[in-house]
Order: structure tokens, then sequence, then C-alpha cells
């Protein structure tokens, strides 16, 4: 699922590259490029078509992003551990015999 996921967003943002691409930063865009409405469909304001598939594209983009972040498997808390009760430090030798003074 995760894979369907990822390849959707790539296509998303390569459509949004061109979807860009096509637009004119001074306004004139596409729309300007054609002098009659009957081209392109009939539509007659391709400058609002293309804003719009550009945010919902950008929009798509987000959505896809949370749902594969939202996947993500959590990470396994690590067991307890028990807490290790101290002792009190002595200065013999483990191996000495207190009774014998360590001979």
């Amino acid at each position: 699922m995760d894979l369907i996921l990822s390849i959707l967003i790539v296509l998303a943002c390569i459509l949004l590259i061109l979807v860009v691409y096509i637009q004119n930063p001074k306004g004139g865009g596409l729309s300007s490029d054609f002098g009659s409405a009957s081209q392109l469909g009939g539509v007659q304001k391709t400058n609002e078509f293309i804003d719009k598939l550009t945010w919902s594209l950008a929009g798509l983009i987000v959505v896809l992003s949370l749902l594969i972040t939202l996947r993500q498997p959590k990470p396994s808390k690590p067991a307890p551990q028990p807490k290790k009760t101290e002792q009190p430090a002595s200065n013999q030798n483990p191996n000495q015999n207190p009774n014998n003074g360590g001979r």
C-alpha cells in the first residue's frame, strides 16, 4: 500500500511541475495562447482551471504524504528493565574468606 501511495505522490508531483510550467506568472498563461472559446473542450477560463488543478494537486500531495506518515509502524517500546538494587560495597575480594584474612 505504501508503494502505491508513493507512486501516486510522484505522479502528482510530476503533474504539478507541468501545470506550474504552463502558467504564466504575468497572468497570460495558457488562456492567452488560444483565441477562441471553442478550443480546449469549450473551457473559456483555462486560468481558473489551471489554478484549481494546481491547488488540487498540491492538496493531494499533502494528503497522501500524511497518509503515508500515519501508516508507518510505531516504534516498539523496549521492555522495562528491572531495577538493580545496590548492594553495600565491601572492600573484600570475593575469592577471599573473611574468616582467615585472605590466606
